[in-house]
């Protein structure tokens, strides 16, 4: 009996031993805190932008913020790393004046083998002969054949050539293929590139834009007009005469006449004969650069009369 209860004392010692060994000898596994941790340990990622990982009732946001290491020279605000960007590319920052040249530094997209698909210059309308941090604009147009990633670049400029001036930062990012897209005319008044020695207020220049593939191509074009000169545009000397907020309601073209009716901010402040034919001038122009608009009818909520009266 001695024997029996002297077993039975050293299994019960043998089973409290096993499990205080499985509740602490063995190495406990690493918490999981962050989305790296919790990607590599297989659980579920979203597509999302940014990403994220969930587990155990718990999800973690993967950290997208770019980080050059050149934030003491420039910044870029926009786009964000991993962004899906279109043509054209909007691209926002500030960036210390001693990285511009003549108040502007080159910008381009490249896709993932290094080939340049656009180039452009962004620029500031601040006074770029400082060391402060001003801000820059850039529209980056693009060629692209179908949709993928790359890196916009934004490069010192150097006037120098000199290779220890060079430098620059990359943004990541997916752009969208440009198949689909087409060009269209906008008119605009411009006093710095019309050569004539009296300024004509009805005479108005082309700048092009690009748009969707469209069979309202005329319409796109006039809504193109109503958004007014582009900053790029702006820095070479374009400006309207037409109101913000104006709306195409209709337009209609029928045996060479087009047929455009405004909402009534056309009109709204609008006093002068010089003005009057600068906005009738925007419109008619902007129409008849398509073959079948041989003439324009101009109305404001249906009306044809009493309507931009000088």
């Amino acid at each position: 009996m001695k024997r029996f209860f002297t077993f039975i004392f050293i299994l019960l010692l043998i089973v409290a031993g096993y499990f205080i060994y499985q509740k602490f000898g063995q190495a406990q596994p690493k918490e999981i805190n962050n989305f790296s941790d919790c990607a590599a340990k297989g659980n579920p990622v979203t597509e999302s932008y940014p990403r994220q990982c969930s587990t155990n009732g718990k999800t973690f946001t993967e950290d997208v913020a770019i980080q050059t290491g050149k934030e003491d020279k420039i910044i870029a605000s926009k786009p964000q790393a991993l962004d899906t960007v279109e043509n054209p590319i909007i691209i926002e920052g500030q960036a210390r004046g001693s990285w511009f040249f003549e108040a502007s530094f080159p910008v381009k997209l490249v896709d993932a083998s290094g080939n340049i698909l656009g180039t452009g210059l962004a620029t500031t309308s601040a006074d770029w002969t400082t060391d402060n941090f001003i801000p820059f604009r850039a529209e980056l147009k693009y060629n692209a054949t179908e949709d993928g990633s790359g890196r916009i670049i934004l490069a010192r400029d150097n006037p120098s050539g000199l290779a220890q001036n060079d430098d620059s930062i990359e943004i990541p990012v997916h752009y969208k293929s440009t198949i689909g897209q087409m060009k269209v005319k906008v008119f605009f008044q411009n006093a710095e590139l019309d050569a004539a020695t009296d300024y004509d207020c009805g005479k108005v220049l082309a700048t092009e834009r690009e748009v969707d593939q469209t069979e309202s191509v005329a319409q796109a074009a006039l809504e193109e007009l109503l958004k007014g000169p582009t900053a790029a545009e702006k820095d070479l000397g374009f400006t309207t005469m037409i109101n913000d907020r104006v709306k195409v309601q209709s337009l209609t073209i029928d045996n060479g006449v087009a047929k455009a009716d405004f909402s009534a901010d056309l009109e709204n402040g609008v006093s002068g004969s010089c003005r009057v034919a600068g906005i009738e001038a925007q419109i008619i122009e902007t129409l008849k650069q398509f073959s079948t608009v041989k003439s324009v009818v101009i109305s404001i909520d249906g009306q044809t009369e009493d309507i931009l009266q000088p």
